[in-house]
C-alpha cells in the first residue's frame, strides 16, 4: 500500500531545496537534496519519488517565483500547496535559516497540517492580476512624477495659489509658466512635467486595457453586479475580485472581511477584552479599493443618473442589495463621525462592512464556469 510523502519545497529562482517527511508522527524525516528549478528537474524528482512506492505531496511558500511550479505540478497530476509566509508558524528562538532547514520545516509542518495553503490563481486569473497590478505601479508612478514637479517649484517660490492643484486651471497656469533664468532650468521643469503626461497617459492607455479584458474574463459578471454598490467603479470592481479571486469560498462575509485584514487585532484574557488596530493581513490592494471606496459614503444616499445608468440592467436583487449598503453605510458614516471618531478608523469601519455587501453581492452574481 502506498503512503503519503509529504515534500516540502524552499523555492528559489535556481534551485529547489527537497525535504520529505514519511506518513506518521513518528515518520522518517531526511533531507532530499538541491535540484534545479526547471521543469525536467522537478519532473524526475516526481519519478524518484513514486519509484520508492510514496504518493508524494508537495508544498511550498508562496513568493516572487510565482505558480509555475504550482501548476507543473498539478498538471503531473499531484498534490501541491502553496501556503501563506506569514501564517507558518516559527520557533522565537530559532535563529538559524538555512535553504535545508526551511524545506524540512515546511515538510514537518505540512505532514501534521499546520500550513495554510492559499487559493491559487488560474492563467486567466493571474493575468488579469498582473494588468491591475501594473497600473497600481502606474498610478503610483502618477503621484511621484507630480510630487517631484511640485517640489521643484516650491524649491524655486513658485506656489499656485487660484484653487486646487491638477485641475484644468491649475495645468494652464503650468503651461504658461516661463519664470527660469537659465534655460536648462527651464528644460528641467519641461521634462518634469512630461514625465507626469507620460505617466498619466500610461494610466489612461491600462484602463481602457482593463475595461476591454473584462469583457471575456469569467468574472465579469461579477465585476459588473459589484458597479451595483456607490463608490465601486469597473476599476475598483475589477480589482477586488483580481485580487480575491472567487469570492464565493469564503463561508460568511466575517471571513473575507478578516481575510482582508479588515478587522481588530485582539489581546484578551478571562474577563478583559482588548481590541486594537486593523490586523491588516491579506492583500493590501484590495483593502486599499475598498477604503477608497468608502470615501464616497460621506455624502446623503442618492441614486444619480451615473449610478442608474450603470446598474439599470442588473437584476433588482442585486440593486436592492445596493441601496440598502447606501442607506446603512451612509447613516454609518455620519454616525461615526459625529462621535468624533477619527477618519481612518470610520473609513476602517465602513470598508469591513462594505467588504459583507461585496460577499453578498458575489454569492447573487451569475456564477463563474
Amino acid at each position: 500500500m502506498n503512503k503519503t510523502a509529504y515534500v516540502g519545497l524552499d523555492v528559489h529562482k535556481d534551485t529547489i531545496a527537497v525535504a520529505i517527511a514519511d506518513e506518521g508522527r513518528r515518520g522518517e524525516m531526511r533531507f532530499f537534496g538541491t535540484i534545479t528549478s526547471s521543469a525536467d528537474s522537478v519532473l524526475r524528482l516526481t519519478k524518484q519519488l513514486t519509484a520508492a512506492g510514496n504518493t508524494p505531496s508537495f508544498c511550498y511558500e508562496a513568493g516572487p517565483c510565482g505558480y509555475g511550479l504550482y501548476r507543473h505540478l498539478t498538471k503531473l497530476g499531484f498534490e501541491c500547496a502553496v501556503v501563506a509566509p506569514a501564517l507558518i508558524p516559527r520557533k522565537a528562538g530559532d535563529k538559524v535559516k538555512t535553504d535545508r532547514r526551511d524545506a524540512e520545516m515546511l515538510a514537518r509542518l505540512w505532514r501534521a497540517g499546520e500550513l495554510t495553503p492559499i487559493w491559487t490563481p488560474d492563467e486567466e486569473q493571474e493575468a488579469m492580476r498582473d494588468l491591475i497590478r501594473t497600473r497600481k505601479q502606474a498610478t503610483d508612478a502618477v503621484k511621484v512624477a507630480k510630487q517631484q514637479l511640485l517640489s521643484f517649484l516650491l524649491r524655486h517660490g513658485l506656489r499656485y495659489e487660484n484653487g486646487s492643484y491638477w485641475t484644468k486651471r491649475h495645468r494652464r497656469w503650468l503651461a504658461e509658466l516661463r519664470r527660469f533664468r537659465f534655460s536648462h532650468q527651464q528644460l528641467a521643469f519641461e521634462e518634469l512635467k512630461r514625465a507626469v503626461d507620460q505617466a498619466e497617459a500610461r494610466v489612461a492607455t491600462l484602463d481602457q486595457a482593463i475595461e476591454e479584458a473584462i469583457q471575456t474574463w469569467r468574472f465579469a459578471p461579477v465585476v459588473d453586479a459589484l458597479r451595483a454598490l456607490r463608490g465601486v467603479n469597473t476599476i475598483i470592481a475589477s480589482t477586488v475580485v483580481a485580487e480575491i479571486g472567487d469570492i464565493t469560498r469564503f463561508e460568511n462575509p466575517r471571513q473575507l472581511m478578516a481575510w482582508l485584514g479588515l478587522v481588530p487585532t485582539e489581546h484578551s484574557s478571562g474577563n478583559t477584552t482588548r481590541r486594537g488596530r486593523l490586523t491588516k493581513t491579506g492583500n493590501a490592494l484590495a483593502r486599499t479599493m475598498l477604503v477608497e471606496a468608502s470615501w464616497s459614503y460621506r455624502h446623503p444616499p442618492k441614486e444619480g443618473h451615473l449610478y442608474l445608468k450603470r446598474s439599470e440592467h442588473l437584476p433588482q436583487e442585486i440593486r436592492d442589495i445596493g441601496w440598502k449598503a447606501q442607506t446603512r453605510l451612509c447613516k454609518r458614516f455620519r454616525y461615526l463621525s459625529n462621535t468624533g471618531k477619527p477618519q481612518p478608523r470610520v473609513l476602517a469601519a465602513i470598508a469591513r462592512e462594505l467588504a459583507g455587501f461585496v460577499w453578498d453581492i458575489a454569492r447573487k452574481a451569475p456564477l463563474p464556469a
